[in-house]
């Protein structure tokens, strides 16, 4: 379980004087205490990699808008805390393969148009089972559909 190694590892980052990795697992623990408490029940590990992956795109997203108003420094900082939440995340399926997932899905699903797009997302999605960013198979869908 996520929650059990990284209570671990805020005391390795504590005695290390890590401060972005200590302040980093501290609001990732902090997270999924919060949905612990709203589900009012013991997260599997597929919730505790739900959590993981929301507080990643909160990075992601913190980065792209940082950079855009010229905050180099807090964009750097946003990257340090999202390479550790990334650790927590199951590895990205490769491009090649996740090409081949969504061309073998187009055609069991028999899409031709944008309008098939979600069910060939929703399919892709349920095969990789959270291997693959949601928003790299949108845009590779996308393409194929177009």
């Amino acid at each position: 379980m996520i929650i059990e190694t990284i209570t671990k590892q805020i005391g390795e980052a504590m005695k290390a004087k890590d401060e972005i990795r200590l302040s980093t697992l501290r609001l990732l623990s902090s997270a999924l205490n919060y949905e612990f408490i709203a589900k009012q029940h013991d997260l599997s590990e597929e919730e505790e990699i739900v959590v993981v992956k929301r507080e990643a795109k909160k990075r992601k997203d913190a980065i792209e808008i940082y950079e855009k108003v010229g905050a180099i420094k807090r964009a750097d900082k946003e990257k340090k805390e999202l390479a550790i939440l990334e650790e927590y995340l199951p590895t990205q399926m490769p491009e090649s393969e996740l090409i081949n997932l969504v061309d073998q899905v187009i055609k069991e699903t028999n899409a031709k148009t944008m309008p098939d797009m979600g069910k060939v997302i929703r399919a892709v999605m349920e095969k990789a089972k959270g291997k693959v960013d949601g928003g790299r198979v949108s845009a590779l869908v996308k393409n194929k559909l177009d």
